[in-house]
């Protein structure tokens, strides 16, 4: 008897020093920091996300989304999570490469890698081609954090963005203060000659109204729109090779995901599948809706990137992302896995997307 009294004491003490899991008497409450501004069409998917998890849980795990700024800024956020300052944050891995340049493998590889993957396959390489084991070991065994991670929404292709005059080639860029994403995409403007400026996005159009910017990429046509580049710039340049993929990241810090019981997990899960399934189609509607008022009642012009571009940064980003995996074991690492992964499904995937470009060109090239 005493034997069993002796083992229920250490249970209890386990149980108490050892991350206990959450009581269920009332409500678990989680608090998200997002990266972006509340008036952003990826803050409303989120919103959508924590109403799933909600539903699906019947009530018992809470999810509160705060917009950029509201505990910590976009920047701050991986240290936020990783300190329990707050439970989870929105935001994209290349925020991180300033810790380690893997990280914009995962959320922003440059022009595909420079392997020729685009967001759908990205995607696969994540779920399908060990992308999601890599993902995980950036956080727990090369920064160190104590994070769970998941990639939540795929929102790419980025526009190459926004300029106040129309660029015919690199030239002409060469003389402005271009707004792009920090760590290695910025490194591949530098190899091209061109002159960067990272920034969060609630900051770009103050930055530019002052001068201080003369160019700027953010996200995407409707979210561009809420932030009102439109006010600012008249010439709107679609194919960005910066972020031909770009996929958000939900952090969750990973003392609160173990406390939580095995069902509520798997209902995190399921609404992280959910999500990326409904921004694919969001994306699609609310940007090409976005793009013609844009046109129609803000007089922007829309232009294709000059294709001496595309040349340029593809050239770019084989010589970057090659210094890099000479620095970086883990770099090296990662863009092999995507490497190998490439080979067997972008000589598939981008002959089976060949019919969709033709279908989408002869219908628009006869509207003309």
């Amino acid at each position: 008897m005493k034997f069993i009294k002796r083992v229920a004491a250490v249970a209890v003490l386990s149980s108490m020093f050892c991350g206990a899991p959450f009581a269920q008497s009332s409500p678990i409450k989680m608090k998200i920091q997002a990266g972006v501004p509340s008036a952003s069409i990826y803050y409303e998917l989120m919103k959508n996300f924590g109403d799933r998890v909600d539903k699906m849980s019947n009530g018992r795990l809470k999810v509160e989304v705060l917009p950029d700024g509201a505990v910590v800024g976009a920047f701050g956020i991986l240290d936020a999570v990783d300190k329990g300052v707050v439970d989870g944050g929105f935001a994209w891995t290349h925020y991180w490469s300033g810790k380690n340049s893997a990280a914009a493998l995962f959320s922003n590889p440059a022009s595909g890698s420079g392997v020729g993957l685009d967001q759908v396959s990205h995607m696969s390489w994540l779920k399908n081609g060990g992308g999601d084991q890599l993902y995980d070991r950036l956080f727990t065994e090369v920064l160190k954090k104590n994070i769970k991670p998941f990639m939540i929404q795929p929102m790419g292709p980025d526009p190459f963005g926004w300029f106040k005059q129309p660029i015919n080639s690199i030239a002409d860029m060469k003389p402005m203060k271009y707004r792009s994403p920090p760590g290695l995409t910025a490194e591949i403007f530098k190899e091209m000659g061109l002159t960067t400026v990272s920034m969060p996005g609630a900051e770009i159009v103050p930055a530019a109204q002052r001068g201080v910017i003369d160019a700027a990429e953010w996200i995407g046509p409707a979210d561009d729109m809420i932030l009102g580049f439109q006010n600012v710039f008249k010439h709107y340049y679609l194919q960005g090779l910066h972020q031909s993929t770009d996929v958000a990241e939900l952090l969750i810090n990973r003392t609160f995901w173990d406390k939580l019981p095995a069902d509520l997990k798997v209902i995190v899960e399921t609404a992280v599948s959910a999500t990326i399934a409904e921004t694919y189609t969001f994306n699609v509607y609310r940007n090409a809706i976005a793009l013609e008022k844009l046109k129609k009642d803000h007089g922007v012009k829309v232009h294709d990137t000059p294709k001496e571009f595309f040349t340029a940064f593809q050239t770019a980003t084989t010589v970057v992302y090659a210094r890099e995996s000479e620095k970086n074991a883990f770099f090296k690492e990662v863009l092999d896995s995507q490497k190998k992964f490439a080979g067997i499904v972008v000589p598939y995937w981008t002959q089976i997307n060949g019919l969709y470009y033709n279908i989408g060109s002869t219908v628009v090239g006869g509207k003309k």
